[in-house]
C-alpha cells in the first residue's frame, strides 16, 4: 500500500518555497535511484519547476524530462525525474510521486510513496487537510514532517 508523507512548510512559506522543497525531494530520490514523477498544477507551473530543477542548488542539476516526451531509457541509464501536470506514463513502475497540486491525483496509488507538499497560507493549509483526510479515510499509511 502507498505510503504518504506530508511536508508541512512554515507559516510564511509560499508556492516558491514548496517548489524548492519539491526539487530537493526529487533530487534526493533520484540520487538514491528512485523513479520520480513531479506533479505540477498546470503546464505553466511545470515550466517553472523545469527551470527550478536547473537552478535550485548551486553546482547541481536534477536530470528531468517532460512526462509527455519521455521514452524508456537505454539499459543501464537511470530514469530521469518526470515532470508533468497530467497522468504520467503508465508503462513504468514509479517509486515516488511528488504532488505540488492542491488535490489528490487520481493515479497516486501507482506509487510506493507520495510526497504531499503543504505551504503556508490558509487556503493551502485547508487543501492539505482535505488531502490528509482523503488518504486517512482510505487507510493509507500517513507521516507528517514539519519543515
Amino acid at each position: 500500500m502507498t505510503r504518504v508523507d506530508f511536508y508541512i512548510l512554515g507559516d510564511d512559506s509560499d508556492m516558491q518555497a514548496a517548489d524548492t522543497v519539491a526539487c530537493r525531494l526529487a533530487g534526493k530520490a533520484f540520487g538514491l535511484g528512485h523513479a520520480v514523477y513531479l506533479h505540477a498544477t498546470s503546464g505553466e507551473h511545470a515550466q517553472r519547476l523545469d527551470e527550478l530543477l536547473w537552478t535550485f542548488q548551486q553546482g547541481s542539476f536534477v536530470p528531468h524530462v517532460d512526462a509527455h516526451r519521455w521514452q524508456p531509457p537505454v539499459a543501464g541509464l537511470p530514469t530521469p525525474v518526470l515532470l508533468g501536470h497530467g497522468d504520467p506514463p503508465a508503462a513504468e513502475p514509479w517509486d515516488l510521486l511528488i504532488n505540488t497540486a492542491g488535490s489528490v491525483p487520481l493515479f497516486f496509488s501507482r506509487y510506493a510513496r507520495v510526497a504531499e507538499l503543504v505551504p503556508g497560507g490558509s487556503t493551502a493549509r485547508q487543501l492539505g487537510r482535505e488531502r490528509y483526510q482523503f488518504y486517512r479515510e482510505r487507510g493509507y499509511e500517513l507521516h507528517t514532517h514539519k519543515l
